[in-house]
């Protein structure tokens, strides 16, 4: 790939650090949607995943920070004084964002990221602005896992009593908010059944019915392909209220995160994470707050997470929770994005919810949560190669990969973006919605992470090349000039008619952040391995090996200075490329070929003298 995702996350640091660092050397919060929990943290986390998720990123080590490292971080101080630092901003923020209430409870608050409808000149409440969001939540997961993270390995490094305390203070508020994220997680799932000849029914049944099937047929097919979620389904108690009607066989359902903490969930007992508020989001599934949801709870469980041992034992309980709501949630959504036969749902573009609404980027929602399970369930690169194709075609849709024309109606889906109406939120004020804006690089992040799932040499390549056009447009839209310059986001450099933005946005920088993380893993693997590759490499191995041993028996470690050294650099290059031929065949082969080469000079020397062969 054309992508240099070290440049570029270290440009991005660089410019994080100038735009969020005052000239008296504090950290200033905010950027184009104001300060706000959620905001705040991505700004943050711009910082925090390059350095908890790439080794060579790493400033929990002082002794093994790199030098470009320090030179992008640079107005944070030395590398010694630079965790000490983010270390203190982390704090600042954890305390920023609990309520002094008796209980102190964390917040998850939208502020400004939550919109008055029914447009301009209409204002939020207080009470709107403080309702705590799934996207709160998430974010603060993944933030509170790199700050833990972060502090367990930094304090292995400290002698200083009072760094310990500031340490042990992170740590101590970071997973109490955790826990309240958690929570809040869990009570934000649901599970909407309805009459398969209702309004969301039928929606459901256009979408999932391509082969134009009977309704019964279809309605009975869907649940034997689901009993097992159904099942799953029903064991749950733990943050939800009973489910009613699952078991009745002309229901159909959806399951998945709603906006906030449901109307009816029920609060979670016995757990440190301060009060659980009631419930006020509509119980039924939101399609971008469940990919939120999905993504952070990964987060939870993931190897890192494992290694260091973040989640602590009370945490425990809810993991197992979150993991059963994870995995129930995943297969649900594959089942419907590939569900009958031939022409799969996920492929009639565009992606039509229950409520009516279709667009591109529902797809691109329903491609992402379908990617990961069917890697898992079906093992076949066949599958994810019709949504690598159709992650093509939804970059070509939405003039990513292709030259938008003038005033061209793609460019909505990037700015203002999606209008997700919150049902709930106008029991306490005036309709609420949540703008969608990060088309562009969710669509990078999940080209990226199909190529990680994908095991064939040549289908990488094409996702590889997606990814790299993908680059070239989301390039484009960051900030050239200005307080924010190498920040995102600035559409009208693509698109007419958008008017230039003043602030960065977090929101979508981090989307970039997250995608550039992943493209240094898969920079960072082992190359895919090509088996007929490799069945030529042992090949030529086997021939090397075999005229390398005549040449020892024919004399030439005994021959002149020149010739000994020549025979001896061959001697450790073929045991190089031995060492080397199941990981990487086509360098071994490399090595092979000079190999053979250089003994074929060899023995044609020793024909010119001897007159042999």
């Amino acid at each position: 790939m054309r992508i240099q995702p070290r440049r570029a996350l270290l440009d991005i640091w660089r410019a994080t650090i100038a735009f969020s660092l005052s000239p008296t050397g504090e950290w200033i919060w905010g950027g184009r949607d104001g300060s706000d929990s959620i905001s705040d943290a991505e700004q943050l986390l711009c910082i925090m995943l390059p350095a908890t998720n790439i080794p060579s990123f790493r400033v929990d080590d002082p002794d093994q920070t790199a030098d470009d490292v320090l030179v992008a971080l640079r107005g944070l101080g030395d590398s010694i004084e630079i965790p000490r630092r983010l270390i203190r901003v982390l704090i600042e923020y954890l305390r920023r964002y609990t309520l002094d209430d008796d209980e102190q409870t964390p917040s998850f608050a939208g502020g400004r990221l939550l919109v008055a409808e029914p447009g301009p000149g209409v204002e939020p409440t207080d009470e709107q602005f403080g309702l705590d969001t799934v996207e709160g939540y998430a974010s603060s997961i993944t933030l509170t896992l790199a700050a833990l993270g972060f502090a367990k390995v930094f304090r292995t490094r400290l002698t200083r009593s009072d760094l310990v305390a500031e340490t042990d203070e992170l740590e101590r508020l970071a997973s109490y908010r955790l826990t309240a994220a958690m929570a809040g997680l869990l009570r934000s799932f649901t599970i909407n059944v309805f009459a398969s000849d209702s309004p969301a029914g039928v929606e459901v049944l256009r979408m999932v019915n391509q082969a134009d099937a009977p309704r019964r047929r279809v309605v009975e097919g869907l649940r034997f392909q689901l009993r097992d979620t159904m099942a799953g389904l029903r064991d749950l108690n733990l943050g939800i209220s009973s489910v009613q009607d699952l078991d009745v066989p002309d229901r159909l359902f959806e399951c998945g995160w709603s906006w906030g903490p449901t109307q009816d969930a029920p609060e979670i007992p016995s757990i440190d994470g301060g009060r659980q508020r009631a419930g006020y989001a509509i119980e039924a599934p939101y399609l971008y707050f469940t990919v939120v949801a999905l993504d952070a709870i990964a987060e939870l469980f993931s190897q890192r997470t494992q290694v260091l041992a973040l989640i602590s034992d009370d945490q425990s309980r809810l993991l197992d929770a979150l993991r059963k709501r994870w995995d129930l949630t995943q297969r649900y959504w594959s089942t419907l994005a590939s569900f009958g036969r031939g022409r799969w749902p996920v492929e009639d573009i565009p992606w039509r919810t229950t409520d009516g609404y279709e667009s591109d980027y529902f797809s691109l929602l329903v491609t992402s949560i379908a990617a990961r399970d069917l890697a898992s369930q079906r093992d076949t690169d066949l599958d994810l190669t019709r949504l690598g194709d159709l992650l093509g075609e939804l970059g070509n849709r939405g003039r990513v990969t292709r030259r938008p024309t003038e005033r061209d109606p793609a460019a909505v889906v990037h700015h203002p973006g999606m209008a997700l109406r919150l049902e709930g939120a106008e029991n306490f004020g005036p309709a609420l919605a949540w703008q969608a804006i990060d088309f562009a690089p969710l669509l990078l992040k999940r080209t990226f992470r199909l190529a990680q799932l994908i095991n064939g040499i040549e289908l990488r390549s094409r996702l590889l090349i997606l990814a790299d056009a993908v680059w070239q447009h989301i390039e484009g839209r960051r900030s050239g000039s200005g307080p924010f310059r190498d920040l995102w986001d600035q559409p009208g450099q693509i698109f007419s008619d958008i008017d230039a933005f003043k602030q960065p946005s977090w929101h979508h920088t981090l989307r970039v952040v997250e995608s550039l993380v992943i493209a240094a893993n898969v920079a960072a693997a082992q190359p895919l391995r090509s088996l007929p590759l490799s069945a030529h490499a042992e090949h030529l191995l086997t021939e090397a090996e075999h005229l390398y041993d005549q040449e020892l028996v024919a004399g030439s470690d005994n021959a002149g200075r020149l010739i000994r050294d020549r025979t001896t650099l061959m001697g450790i290059q073929l045991r190089r490329a031995r060492e080397i031929l199941p990981e990487r065949p086509a360098t071994a082969t490399a090595l092979l070929v000079a190999i053979l080469q250089e003994l074929d000079v060899l023995a044609s020397a020793r024909e010119d003298v001897f007159g042999t062969s």
